[in-house]
């Protein structure tokens, strides 16, 4: 049972500066210490915190505030470049909007001549029904090198606390844009060797296998995963920013091809048959030129908000305990 605190009275104190005072609070040392651990508002009645004047708070809450203002800023920015990614894939690959266009005798929409012209006028029959005459249909498995991993014996402290990033269902679950910048856990070299997928190079997909299926990211460091992972190394005909978008438009027919009793995951073996349009390489490359810039402005304003995240956390109790005062801080 989940229960909630609020202010009815902040007794002339800033609302955002207390905000911001409760997370340098530590409610596990205050919470009741019983079998189903919580706090309520007499613990919190006992608290002795520093407060400052009401200007020091609102100079407190500004400089905080700014902070998180520019990292939701980066957020809703990357959603939007997200959503003109997935829009161009489903327009060309789903839709197939160009081609029917030019099958009408039409100029396909907001498409300049020399891309329109690498697009056929007609469609052909295919194991996935109509595609562009021209295009092909294979097998996921043989247009990308499909891997999975493994976990090193958590029990052995020689496999821990490395420098290889070490992916994890749980890695991919936070993520607000499907971009991998870091892990939670590393392992060391002796941990890479018991892993037969071994090291997977920087740009590889990654498709979360089971509990649950359809967590997505492109890894943007080399990293090693576990067996709760599906990793696509894209190096045949495929883009990885083609395969990360088909993989998210195709996520019904993945499931689908998933079993278990506890609960659903995908196999290796399952998902290495799933069928996939292929178009020509100038149609894909022509996509990448479109998409490749969204994808690294994304990737920028992550790490922005990595970095602006940290200034933040580390400002916070500095700030609210008065050892930095707010001038010093600007």
């Amino acid at each position: 049972m989940n229960t909630t605190l609020f202010v009815k009275d902040f007794k002339g104190n800033d609302p955002r500066f207390i905000s911001y005072l409760l997370r340098t609070i530590d409610f596990d040392s205050c919470s009741d210490k019983s079998s189903v651990p919580g706090v309520n508002r007499n613990h919190l009645h006992r608290l002795t915190v520093p407060v400052p004047t009401p200007l020091e708070q609102r100079a407190i809450a500004h400089t905080l505030g700014t902070l998180d203002d520019k990292i939701e800023l980066n957020r809703r920015m990357n959603e939007t470049l997200e959503a003109m990614a997935r829009a161009l894939f489903k327009s060309w690959f789903v839709d197939f909007d160009p081609v029917r266009a030019k099958a009408e005798g039409r100029q396909p929409f907001g498409m300049d001549a020399a891309t329109a012209a690498l697009f056929p006028n007609s469609f052909q029959d295919s194991p996935l029904g109509k595609i562009p005459k021209g295009w092909t249909v294979r097998a996921i498995g043989d247009v990308v090198t499909v891997v999975g991993g493994s976990t090193p014996r958590t029990d052995e402290p020689g496999f821990w606390e490395g420098t290889v990033h070490f992916a994890t269902p749980k890695d991919m679950s936070s993520l607000e844009c499907p971009i991998l910048l870091e892990t939670d856990r590393r392992i060391t070299e002796r941990g890479l060797e018991q892993i037969s997928s071994g090291l997977l190079p920087k740009g590889t997909v990654l498709l979360s296998s089971r509990a649950p299926i359809g967590y997505l990211a492109v890894a943007e460091v080399s990293v090693a995963v576990n067996q709760g992972i599906i990793a696509m190394i894209c190096d045949g005909v495929l883009p990885n920013l083609y395969v990360l978008r088909w993989t998210n438009e195709n996520l019904d027919t993945i499931i689908a091809n998933a079993n278990g009793t506890t609960f659903l995951e995908i196999s290796k073996a399952n998902f290495r048959p799933i069928e996939v349009v292929v178009p020509p390489a100038p149609i894909l490359r022509c996509f990448v030129q479109n998409v490749e810039p969204l994808y690294r402005q994304m990737v920028n304003r992550l790490a922005q908000m990595k970095t602006l995240a940290a200034i933040r956390d580390a400002l916070l109790p500095k700030l609210i305990s008065g050892e930095i005062r707010v001038k010093a801080s600007e």
